[in-house]
């Protein structure tokens, strides 16, 4: 026997394999419990993505983006609508405003050219009652009756046959209005007027008072009967015609001032006179 065999040993006693199995046992639970944790860990969020319910949100977001849209269209249409009746309004105002002013001023030219053709008659008369009385001085001294130029000897009540119906046609017309180039009924001017009157007994004049100036023969203003044709200016230039009624008168169709008037040949004295029938 060895003198050491008694000797107890300093070494540690050798763990057993069991509680190296534990050990390791262990560890390998907790990491196995690990990893197992670690891969549950995106299975147990696979729950909440399909509790979600994505379709019926989308839904109610479609149905309110399209309110959206449509209001906005809306409101776009009313907008646009508006403009436009601002801008028809705003043209039809322009229209008015310019057809007040051109009617304004077609008015205003209407009454200055009644005032200058008024005017310009005036001036004529007077211009032809000066030149009348010049040339008649003479021969009014030489006869010795200077009345009878503003006597002539008929009148009205001895006008018949033809003559009757010229001048109750003409003396119908008193009151109608005066246009350049108007032959009636309700608008005249003087050579029309005296063509529609002979016209009522078959007698179709020249329409203008140069040519009837010298349809027919030419009298002496105291000479008159009634529907002879009296002329203003010179026989084959006259510028104005009227209808001798009788008793010193004739109606004519004068300006667009007085339209057709029955007025004494003292107002305006004619230039001459022819006799058609």
């Amino acid at each position: 026997m060895s003198h050491t065999a008694h000797i107890p040993s300093h070494r540690k006693p050798r763990q057993r394999a069991s509680k190296s199995a534990l050990r390791a046992g262990v560890a390998g639970g907790v990491l196995s419990t690990i990893a197992v944790a670690g891969a549950a860990g995106p299975a147990q969020a696979e729950p909440v993505t399909q509790t979600i319910e994505m379709p019926t949100i989308t839904t109610g977001l479609s149905t309110a983006v399209a309110a959206s849209a449509q209001a906005t269209q809306q409101v776009a249409l009313d907008l646009e609508t508006r403009a436009y009746e601002d801008a028809a309004a705003e043209s039809a105002a322009k229209k008015a405003k310019k057809a007040q002013a051109e009617a304004v001023r077609k008015a205003e030219a209407k009454k200055k050219a009644e005032a200058k053709a008024e005017a310009a008659e005036r001036a004529e008369r007077a211009s032809r009652t000066a030149e009348r009385t010049t040339l008649s001085a003479p021969a009014g001294s030489s006869s010795g009756n200077s009345s009878s130029a503003s006597a002539p000897s008929s009148s009205s009540s001895t006008a018949t046959g033809s003559a009757g119906a010229i001048v109750a046609f003409a003396k119908a017309q008193v009151g109608d209005a005066y246009v350049s180039g108007g032959t009636g009924p309700n608008a005249w001017d003087c050579s029309g007027l005296v063509q529609a009157a002979y016209r009522t007994v078959d007698i179709d004049l020249p329409r203008v008072s140069q040519s009837q100036s010298t349809a027919g023969t030419q009298v002496s203003l105291d000479n008159l009967q009634p529907g002879d044709i009296l002329y203003w200016g010179g026989a084959g230039s006259a510028y104005h015609v009227a209808i001798y009624v009788g008793g010193g008168e004739f109606v004519g169709a004068q300006n667009s001032s007085t339209g057709t008037v029955q007025r004494s040949m003292d107002y305006d004295r004619p230039s001459g006179a022819v006799r058609v029938l």
